[in-house]
């Protein structure tokens, strides 16, 4: 176990020096901590789409289709694969630019998103419309509660039940919630989407599978595992607490990379709180975090979680543990408490409940 002594995870700091680029920018979008945005869409417009098209240009040799292909995966999917998803969800929760700029704000889920198999506004459709509403309740289409959340098996079960019904189950939602806009965002990204990789195997498919259809099988396995970690260890008692249903994973490289993601009790405590800001409020609330039991790991991030759980690794689990409020004595208490956390919760949507009264 761990005991909290410091943080390392970034807040925002104004910069010295701003060049002429920075106060263009600045004056585009609603708040001036979200610059490292516009940098990022610059690289990845500027890396993947020209890789992209290259693939797709007529009587490329095939030395040189190959090297795009690879180079398009490792920046894709090594590089800004997670920095790139996690400024879409906090760009979703916050708007990006001015009302003036506001149609800037379509670029990212429709020119952007579709490079990493992000369906254009499906993920705003889920994420806003569905899951921060239901709170990883049994309403909530990607609810881990009836899983038993440390078993390969039962992942493979909720992955599958994801890609196959993922798109119906929460189109159904929205039109039980009368959310009609959001559904019809979904099912016209989904359909757009998937229309277009159709077309463009007809072209060229070769480049079609590595630009859009790889992506879009990697994104959809990498948001259920990060979920499935995220919402892993569940108080029975008391599931729809924010505190007792999600975890927060602190000091790692991952939160500098991919804007504090870890900071997942307190993004579901206040889900419009800037990404800068979750460091300092987790400081600020710790009697909260304490009095509720909450789940907090220190130097690993939401894979390692997943991994550990899928290997029974609560050791390494414990070894990463934050015991705040010391509430343990040793790993084996702490390992307990965790595959408590874990045992499958047996539960029905409320819909069906309600429907069954």
């Amino acid at each position: 176990m761990k005991q909290l002594t410091h943080l390392t995870d970034p807040v925002y700091v104004k910069p010295a020096r701003e060049t002429v680029f920075d106060r263009l920018f600045k004056s585009m979008i609603r708040d001036e901590r979200d610059l490292p945005f516009v940098y990022l869409t610059l690289k990845i417009t500027f890396t993947l789409w020209p890789l992209a098209i290259l693939m797709y240009w007529p009587g490329v040799n095939n030395w040189l289709w190959w090297t795009a292909a690879i180079a398009y995966q490792f920046f894709n999917n090594i590089t800004f694969k997670g920095p790139f998803g996690l400024m879409l969800h906090c760009t979703s929760h916050r708007a990006f630019f001015e009302k003036k700029y506001g149609f800037l704000n379509n670029y990212l889920p429709w020119a952007i998103g579709p490079l990493f198999g992000q369906t254009p506004e499906s993920y705003y459709s889920h994420h806003i419309g569905m899951h921060h509403p239901e709170n990883n309740m049994p309403d909530d289409d990607s609810c881990t509660m009836m899983y038993q959340r440390d078993s390969f098996r039962g992942f493979l079960h909720y992955l599958w039940s994801f890609v196959t019904f993922g798109v119906y189950d929460t189109a159904k939602y929205h039109i039980r919630k009368k959310r009609n806009k959001l559904m019809v965002k979904l099912v016209r990204g989904e359909m757009l989407f998937i229309g277009a990789c159709v077309g463009l195997s007809f072209i060229n498919f070769p480049a079609t599978f590595v630009v859009f259809i790889l992506p879009f099988i990697i994104s959809r396995i990498i948001m259920m595992v990060g979920n499935w970690a995220q919402h892993a260890f569940i108080d029975a008692e008391d599931p729809d607490n924010s505190y007792k249903n999600s975890i927060t994973c602190i000091n790692t490289k991952y939160n500098h990379k991919c804007w504090n993601d870890g900071y997942h009790i307190s993004h579901h405590v206040k889900p419009s709180m800037h990404w800068t800001e979750h460091p300092v409020y987790f400081r600020k609330t710790l009697d909260e975090y304490i009095s509720n039991d909450a789940i907090v790991f220190d130097g690993i991030h939401f894979l390692h979680v997943w991994l550990w759980l899928m290997t029974k690794r609560y050791d390494l689990l414990a070894k990463h543990f934050v015991n705040i409020g010391d509430r343990f004595q040793t790993d084996a208490e702490i390992i307990s408490f965790l595959k408590q956390r874990t045992l499958r919760i047996n539960t029905v949507p409320e819909t069906a409940a309600a429907a069954a009264a």
